[in-house]
């Protein structure tokens, strides 16, 4: 069955079937969700890689020489294109590559238990079992592993996109345009260039994507259970406090790994790989290095990934919501 009931479930479930948004609207809110924060927040983002980029940074300096500066706001909104293009279809194949994985899983436990499982998709898709939720309810583990395999997926395809970003916001590039970006990249360092730091980009993703995940469905558990509402404010609320839960504690987890991907995508020659990189920055830098930037990734993943997430929920939601309703009125 293309919505993942078969056709033994129960009538209480079948309208469910009418009421799944389509793949591409997953597609679409991840879309939406990405480039709204990736430009709410790039300010953040540039200050976090002027901050790793070397010993000597740090953020008052850093923060001080950007507003000096003849143009302030642009300074601090420098490399928000490719930003937006690397964050908001980044979000986009996040989400949509993240459902069809979970949906496929729970499909899978559906064909293996009927009963058991129609209850568990139940949980994740209707409003009134899981107030503040559109997404299948998994284990842990699977959590884990559908948050890691998405975002690892997502972060490949859009790695020449993130180089880019990354030397857009370093003050050791020049960068007019992403086409002249593009055509110094590969003359300089050909097409192995666009793929700086993926193998720590990949460590640095795939935990932090899972464990995200599921820090973000235990918390919402947990406040749901809390809260006792549906709908609304309070479902938002409640996704929102998650995300930033979520975001918090993974982002404290991987910092080093994002910290050794900034430095081999801004001087790939220098550090040449993730194990070369980490040895050279603890030589010369210290273990401190390896958390530089660890506050501003922390406060701008918290509020990235809580907006991204409230946003794409709410989306998915209320289009569900809109599509149960038309069924419902056809029907009649």
């Amino acid at each position: 069955m293309s919505h993942g009931l078969s056709p033994s479930s129960t009538p209480h479930f079948k309208p469910v079937q009418q009421t799944k948004a389509h793949p591409t609207f997953h597609f679409l809110a991840g879309l939406l969700s990405g480039l709204s924060t990736s430009v709410l927040l790039q300010p953040a983002d540039l200050l976090k890689t002027r901050v790793q980029q070397s010993r000597n940074s740090t953020l008052l300096p850093v923060l001080r020489s950007l507003l000096a500066s003849p143009h302030p706001i642009a300074s601090l909104w420098r490399g928000t294109l490719p930003s937006a293009l690397r964050t908001g279809f980044g979000s986009a194949l996040y989400f949509s590559s993240l459902h069809t994985l979970r949906q496929r899983i729970a499909q899978r436990q559906q064909r293996v238990s009927t009963e058991g499982v129609s209850l568990s998709l139940g949980d994740g898709i209707t409003p009134s079992t899981r107030p503040s939720s559109v997404l299948p309810r998994l284990s842990n583990s699977e959590n884990l592993l559908t948050g890691a395999v998405a975002r690892v997926f997502a972060g490949f395809l859009m790695m020449p996109v993130t180089v880019i970003k990354v030397r857009y916001e370093s003050d050791f590039y020049a960068y007019r345009s992403i086409l002249g970006a593009s055509r110094d990249i590969l003359s300089r360092e050909g097409l192995r260039g666009f793929f700086a730091g993926l193998g720590a980009t990949a460590v640095r993703d795939a935990p932090y994507a899972g464990l995200y995940v599921v820090f973000y469905e235990g918390s919402k558990k947990k406040l749901n259970g809390v809260v006792g509402k549906d709908g609304g404010v309070i479902a938002a609320s409640v996704n929102f406090a998650s995300g930033v839960f979520a975001a918090g504690l993974a982002t404290s987890i991987t910092n080093p790994f994002d910290a050794v991907k900034t430095r081999l995508q801004l001087f790939p020659v220098k550090y040449g790989n993730m194990v070369r990189a980490t040895k050279l920055m603890l030589k010369e830098d210290g273990v401190r290095s390896l958390f530089d930037g660890l506050a501003l990734r922390m406060g701008r993943k918290a509020l990235s990934s809580a907006l991204a997430w409230t946003v794409y929920e709410e989306l998915i939601g209320r289009a569900e919501r809109f599509s149960e309703k038309t069924s419902a009125k056809s029907v009649l």
